[in-house]
């Protein structure tokens, strides 16, 4: 079902002090960087190298105080959100959940970084743990709106 841990998801309150302690600190690198206004954040794709094919670390801080990352950032301070696993087909994945009796967050995929597509088993579901499903851009042809 899971071809690979995709990323983890860190929140943080600043976005630059979180890249410059990343890249200055562990000496990662920025692979990508957006915001995504439809999930109310400002986002960048770390490595620990140059290699984009590996496990990466997602940093994540919120456009407003009404984001749910800003909510995270309320309840717990800053640190680990979410973890993302990679998978083929998005939809396909998240009906399996389903058919086992998971939640999902959407009803269908939506559009994550870099031109992916994911959805979101809730975490009551997941041990607590907000578990992210990504589909890679490379791996489909058309991104929902």
């Amino acid at each position: 079902m899971f071809t690979a841990i995709d990323h983890v998801g860190i929140a943080v309150a600043d976005y630059q002090n979180g890249i410059d302690f990343y890249t200055g600190t562990f000496g990662m690198t920025v692979l990508h960087e957006e915001v995504n206004e439809e999930q109310g954040v400002r986002e960048a794709m770390l490595a620990p190298g140059s290699d984009a094919s590996g496990t990466q670390i997602q940093l994540l801080a919120p456009l407003t105080l009404e984001s749910t990352i800003a909510k995270f950032l309320d309840r717990n301070g800053p640190g680990i959100q979410q973890i993302a696993y990679r998978v083929t087909d998005v939809a396909a994945t998240a009906a399996t959940l389903r058919e086992r009796g998971l939640r999902l967050l959407y009803d269908a995929p939506k559009r994550g970084t870099a031109g992916s597509l994911v959805n979101f088993i809730h975490p009551k579901d997941a041990g607590g743990i907000l578990v992210e499903l990504v589909q890679p851009a490379t791996d489909h042809q058309t991104v929902p709106q």
